[in-house]
C-alpha cells in the first residue's frame, strides 16, 4: 500500500527525515503548517495513514498494522527517521517505535498515552454516517445536519475537513464504516511481552487542558520509554498543535 503524503523539505541536506501521523479523523493537510515550518530545515513527510485522507481503504485498522504501513515508508526512505504522531497517529508511532526500534531515530508521541480510553469518537462517526450527503447543496446545510449531534463548532470545524465536493455532490475522505467497525481496537492499546520497551529520545507533548497524559500513565510510560520527558503545552486542549501552535513549535522544535 503506498500512504499518500505531504511533503516539505526535499531539497534539505541529507539527513533523518521527520514522519508526522495524524490523529482519528484527522489527515496529513492538519499538519500543513508543522511540515512547511520544520521543512526549512530537514526533510519532513506528513502522512495520510489507512483509510483516512487520500490514502487507500482498506478493512484492517488496527495499530500492529499501521505501525507496519508507516515502517514500509521508512523503509523506502533509507530505513530510519524520527517520527511523530498526534492521538491515533501517536499510538501507531509508539507501536513501530516498540516492534522496530532501529527504523525511530526519536519518537515524539502528542498527547496520547500507551493506554486504552474511553475517548471514543463514534458518536462523532455516526453522525458524519447521518448526514444525507446525497440531498445537500452546500456545505453549510452539512454543518448544519451535524450540528444537533456535535454542538461544538471547533470539533464541527475539524470534522467537516474530510468533506470534499461541491454542487456535483459531496463525500466524507475516510472510510467511516471500517473506522466505526474497529473503533474498539482504535481506543486500545496492543499488548507486548515483557521487558519490550523502546530506548531512543522520546518526547511526550500533553495539553494544558486536555486529559489524554495523566500523573496515573507515568509508570507504564517509564516502562515502555526509558528516557521519555513529558511536556505541557500551555492552553492547549488534545489538538494541541492547533490550539497553541507557537507552543507547540516551542516543545518540540529542539528536541527534533
Amino acid at each position: 500500500m503506498k500512504l499518500n503524503a505531504i511533503e516539505a523539505g526535499a531539497d534539505a541536506p541529507d539527513g533523518i527525515p521527520l514522519l508526522i501521523l495524524h490523529g482519528l479523523l484527522g489527515s496529513a493537510r492538519n499538519w500543513g503548517a508543522v511540515v512547511k515550518s520544520l521543512g526549512e530545515t530537514r526533510r519532513v513527510l506528513a502522512l495520510d495513514l489507512p483509510n483516512h485522507g487520500a490514502s487507500p481503504w482498506t478493512e484492517i485498522m488496527d495499530y500492529p498494522f499501521m505501525a507496519r504501513e508507516v515502517a514500509a515508508v521508512i523503509e523506502h526512505l533509507g530505513g530510519r527517521a524520527a517520527v511523530m504522531g498526534h492521538s491515533m497517529g501517536g499510538k501507531a508511532a509508539m507501536t513501530l517505535a516498540l516492534t522496530c526500534p532501529e527504523m525511530v531515530e526519536r519518537l515524539v508521541v502528542v498527547d496520547i498515552a500507551p493506554v486504552s480510553y474511553s475517548h471514543t469518537f463514534a458518536p462523532y462517526i455516526k453522525a458524519m454516517r447521518g448526514v444525507a450527503l446525497a440531498e445537500v447543496t452546500s456545505r453549510g446545510e452539512v454543518d448544519a445536519a451535524l450540528a444537533a449531534a456535535i454542538p461544538d463548532r471547533g470539533v464541527r470545524a475539524f470534522l467537516m475537513q474530510n468533506l470534499e465536493g461541491g454542487a456535483g455532490g459531496y463525500r466524507w475522505r475516510p472510510n467511516l464504516a471500517v473506522l466505526g467497525a474497529h473503533m474498539d481496537d482504535i481506543l486500545a492499546f496492543p499488548r507486548f511481552p515483557e521487558g519490550t520497551r523502546y530506548d531512543g529520545p522520546t518526547l511526550f507533548v500533553a495539553g494544558e487542558t486536555s486529559d489524554y497524559i495523566r500523573p496515573a500513565h507515568e509508570d507504564v510510560i517509564a516502562e515502555l520509554f526509558p528516557r521519555a520527558a513529558t511536556v505541557e503545552v500551555a492552553g492547549a486542549g488534545h489538538w494541541v498543535h492547533a490550539d497553541n501552535p507557537s507552543g507547540f513549535m516551542a516543545a518540540v522544535g529542539s528536541f527534533l
